[in-house]
C-alpha cells in the first residue's frame, strides 16, 4: 500500500516556508484590474450597461474581496480541520508517520493561504479605497455539515474528510487562469500563482488519500460516502448569491433590479454546469473506485445534474 505524500522538497519549495509576502506596488498595478472581468457575470449584465467606471470597478473589487475571503474561510474552518484530523491519526485510515506528518505540511500551507488572501485583500482596501463588504461564510459552512448529518449522520469525523476531499480535488478553471492574466493586478496574479503551487501537491495527497479510505470501507459505508460526494461537490462548488446582491446593493441598485440581475446571471442551470465541469476530477476520482457503480450513488449523481 503507496501512502498519500507531499513535496518532498517541501521544506524548500512550500510558499509558507521561502516564498516573499506579495506586496501591491501602486505603479505596477497601474492600467491592470484586481480581478479578470469576464470571470465576474453580472459585470456583463444589460443592468450594468450604463454604469460608470467607479461603479464597475467597485463591483470588480467586491468580487475579488469575496473571493480571497472565501479562500480564507476555507482553508482555516474546512480544510484544516480535516487535516488536523490526518495528522493526529484521528480517521479511519491508519497512515505512517511521514504521511500524517505531510497533512501537518498540508495544514501549514492552508493557514498561510488564508493569510495571505487576508493580507492582499487588505492592502487592494487601502489602496483602492472600496471598503470590504462583511462576509458570511456560515451558509456554506452549514450546507456541508448537513450534507454530512444527513448521509454520514453517525459519521461526523468521516464527513470532515470527506469535505476536505472534495475541495482539495476539484479544479477550477478560475484558480488556473488568474495567475497567466496579464491585465491583472501583478501581486493578485503573484498570491494565486503561490497558491496553485501549493495545491498542486495536496490534489494529490487527498486523491491517493481518498482511495486508501475507500479500500478499507465496509460495504454500508461505502454506500453513504459514495452518495455523499456528489452533495459535497456540489456544496463546495455552487457559489453563494447573497454576497453578490450585497454588492449589487453596496453600488446603489435598487432591490428589485439587483434581483433581475442575479435571476438573469446566476441561473440554475449555469450554475449547475459550472459545478458539473469544475468538479469533474473530483467526480472522476470517485468514479475511478466504483463509487458510482452503486445505483443510489448514481441517483444522487444524476438529483444533482452532475452526470455526464
Amino acid at each position: 500500500m503507496t501512502e498519500p505524500r507531499v513535496a518532498p522538497d517541501w521544506y524548500e519549495s512550500a510558499s509558507v516556508r521561502g516564498g516573499p509576502r506579495r506586496m501591491l506596488e501602486e505603479d505596477q498595478e497601474a492600467g491592470l484590474t484586481v480581478f479578470p472581468e469576464h470571470l465576474v457575470p453580472h459585470l456583463h449584465h444589460e443592468g450594468l450597461a450604463g454604469a460608470g467606471a467607479d461603479t464597475r470597478r467597485a463591483l470588480l473589487t467586491q468580487h475579488f474581496y469575496q473571493y480571497m475571503l472565501f479562500t480564507s474561510h476555507l482553508e482555516t474552518k474546512v480544510v484544516n480541520r480535516g487535516a488536523a484530523l490526518v495528522a493526529h491519526g484521528e480517521t479511519d485510515v491508519e497512515l505512517g508517520p511521514d504521511a500524517r506528518l505531510d497533512a501537518f505540511k498540508i495544514y501549514s500551507d492552508e493557514a498561510y493561504h488564508a493569510l495571505f488572501s487576508l493580507d492582499v485583500v487588505q492592502q487592494v482596501e487601502k489602496t483602492t479605497a472600496v471598503p470590504v463588504l462583511p462576509y458570511d461564510f456560515g451558509p456554506r459552512m452549514a450546507r456541508l455539515d448537513r450534507t454530512g448529518r444527513e448521509f454520514l449522520p453517525d459519521h461526523g469525523t468521516l464527513a470532515h474528510i470527506l469535505q476536505v476531499v472534495a475541495f482539495e480535488t476539484v479544479v477550477t478553471r478560475m484558480l488556473a487562469r488568474i495567475p497567466r492574466d496579464e491585465t491583472v493586478f501583478r501581486v493578485v496574479r503573484e498570491v494565486v500563482g503561490d497558491h496553485v503551487r501549493d495545491e498542486v501537491h495536496h490534489h494529490a495527497y487527498f486523491a491517493r488519500y481518498f482511495k486508501e479510505l475507500w479500500a478499507g470501507l465496509s460495504p454500508a459505508t461505502r454506500v453513504k460516502v459514495a452518495c455523499s460526494m456528489p452533495h459535497f461537490v456540489n456544496d463546495c462548488l455552487r457559489p453563494d448569491i447573497a454576497p453578490v446582491r450585497a454588492a449589487l446593493r453596496s453600488v446603489g441598485m435598487p432591490a428589485d433590479r439587483a434581483e433581475e440581475v442575479l435571476r438573469d446571471c446566476y441561473r440554475e442551470e449555469v450554475l449547475t454546469a459550472g459545478v458539473r465541469d469544475a468538479g469533474r476530477h473530483t467526480l472522476r476520482l470517485c468514479e475511478s473506485v466504483g463509487a458510482f457503480d452503486i445505483p443510489e450513488a448514481r441517483e444522487q449523481l444524476h438529483l444533482l445534474g452532475l452526470a455526464d
